[in-house]
């Protein structure tokens, strides 16, 4: 399966919606524009994971680093996805503990105290 990657601004967001497999062929794309983006100035930055059918620990680790990348940067990283079988993943491993995921990329938008960029 082949990965797509569309950049798009939301509420002063930089939302990466990202769709297909993300395993050990396609991470070090999902990897390369993350880096782009930061390195471009993003520093409020969503992954929109909604569009993804598989996610391997490859692909975790590209997340980890993408946001590692952004606390360095002092700025917020969060991700979104309401699919019970990539929750699952984030449970299990425990990086729901890690990263904010929100449902919607609305709300990981919001600029209220509800959102990532608090």
């Amino acid at each position: 399966m082949e990965l797509s990657l569309t950049t798009r601004t939301v509420a002063g967001h930089t939302v990466l919606e990202v769709g297909g497999e993300v395993d050990v062929y396609t991470a070090p794309r999902l990897r390369e524009r993350l880096i782009e983006l930061v390195d471009a100035g993003a520093r409020d930055v969503v992954v929109d994971l909604e569009r993804v059918d598989f996610l391997d620990s490859t692909g975790l680790g590209v997340l980890v680093g993408a946001l590692k990348r952004l606390r360095t940067a002092h700025g917020t990283f969060g991700l979104v996805c309401a699919k019970e079988p990539l929750l699952k993943i984030f449970r299990i491993t425990a990086l729901d503990q890690v990263f904010p995921i929100f449902p919607t990329v609305e709300a990981a938008t919001e600029r209220d105290g509800s959102g990532s960029a608090s």
